[in-house]
C-alpha cells in the first residue's frame, strides 16, 4: 500500500507526501471555497444557509481525516520527535 501522507515529527498530524495526497488536500480546499461561495451567495437572500453549510463542512472534514488516517505512513498519533533518540 502506498502512503499519501507523512506523519509530522512533532505533535499530531500529517502532511501530503505524494501527488495523491496533494490532490486530496486540493480537492478539499476547492470544495471548501465552493461551499463558502454558496454560503455568501445565500447571505444576500433572506434564507439562511448556515446549518447546511456547517453540516457539509463537517462531513467533508470527517472524510478528509478518514483518508489521511488510512493513508498515513505509521498512522496518526502524537509524536515527540525522533523515536530513535528516545
Amino acid at each position: 500500500m502506498t502512503h499519501w501522507f507523512k506523519q509530522k515529527r512533532y505533535g499530531y498530524g500529517a502532511v501530503p507526501s505524494t501527488w495523491q495526497g496533494w490532490a486530496v488536500t486540493g480537492i478539499y480546499l476547492v470544495t471548501l471555497l465552493a461551499l463558502t461561495a454558496w454560503l455568501t451567495e445565500g447571505a444576500l437572500q433572506e434564507q439562511s444557509r448556515h446549518l447546511p453549510f456547517m453540516a457539509m463542512v463537517t462531513v467533508l472534514t470527517i472524510f478528509l481525516v478518514a483518508v489521511v488516517t488510512v493513508k498515513t505512513e505509521g498512522g496518526l498519533r502524537w509524536r515527540w520527535g525522533d523515536d530513535d533518540k528516545r
